[in-house]
């Protein structure tokens, strides 16, 4: 078989995939700081550890969906499950207004830290918690997240997103984290969700497949499960509905070879209401 650069990436352990990418981008990073092309609320390329692409556009086209899709409001509170090193905070900074909380929370401690120092120490009701819950794509050890509670007070939030959060989460994990979101969500509230979800005549694109099969989930990597995982859509379906949830839509993503003009993102977008 031959290896590919993911997994070579995901031959490392955590902290060191970290490493390699600080270092890839090392020249490119301190070339933008000594020419003042990266401003304060942008974090240096090696720091950034969710997805790829133009950081900054990619996370305002994010927030467009959530006001297209979802009817997300600035007086709404957010929780962002996954906040990661801010790429949808930074944008809800210029919409949300001083009356809106937003909560986010985050298993990598140096993207929480780097969020409260650079977006928390300047908009004050922007709120990031590091909470260790076990990943094997971006932690060693942790708590499990199949028995983690969400620290917030019930029905708190008008709106939440995991933008690829369950792509890197095991069925049981997702199950209660579905769960949890009923619990913390207004009546009414919205969540944004993306996942990889398959059915019976799924084609999988080359390259891009998630060939070890546990039934209700496929995963891409049978060593770092957490890499990339896909869920079967009718027990997607099964598990929102169990937990308190109401799917409105599912957005199909162009990873499945969809054209990009038909599709809104890379991922599928599932939307559920409490």
């Amino acid at each position: 078989m031959k290896l590919t650069a993911r997994k070579l990436f995901y031959s490392l352990p955590p902290a060191w995939r970290f490493t390699a990418r600080r270092l890839y981008f090392m020249p490119l990073d301190l070339w933008e700081k000594m020419t003042g092309q990266r401003d304060g609320l942008t974090p240096p390329r090696g720091m950034i550890y969710t997805g790829g692409g133009d950081f900054r556009r990619s996370g305002e086209q994010s927030v467009e969906l959530f006001k297209k899709l979802c009817g997300l409001q600035p007086h709404h509170n957010v929780l962002d499950i996954g906040s990661g090193i801010g790429r949808i905070a930074i944008p809800l900074t210029r919409f949300l207004n001083e009356k809106a909380i937003y909560e986010g929370f985050d298993v990598v401690e140096k993207g929480v830290v780097w969020c409260r120092d650079h977006i928390g120490s300047r908009f004050h009701n922007f709120r990031f918690k590091y909470l260790p819950i076990g990943n094997d794509l971006y932690r060693e050890n942790g708590q499990p997240a199949s028995i983690f509670q969400f620290p917030y007070a019930d029905s708190s939030f008008d709106f939440a997103v995991a933008n690829s959060v369950f792509t890197h989460m095991l069925l049981d994990e997702v199950d209660n984290y579905l769960g949890e979101l009923s619990k913390v969500l207004k009546p009414g509230g919205v969540a944004y969700l993306t996942f990889f979800v398959f059915g019976e005549k799924t084609i999988w694109p080359k390259g891009f497949d998630f060939p070890h099969d546990y039934g209700h989930y496929r995963l891409m990597d049978d060593v770092v499960k957490s890499a990339n995982v896909a869920f079967e859509e009718s027990h997607l379906r099964e598990l929102v509905s169990k937990n308190g949830l109401k799917l409105r839509q599912i957005h199909y993503g162009f990873w499945r070879g969809l054209p990009k003009s038909e599709c809104f993102d890379f991922q599928d977008i599932v939307i559920v209401e409490r």
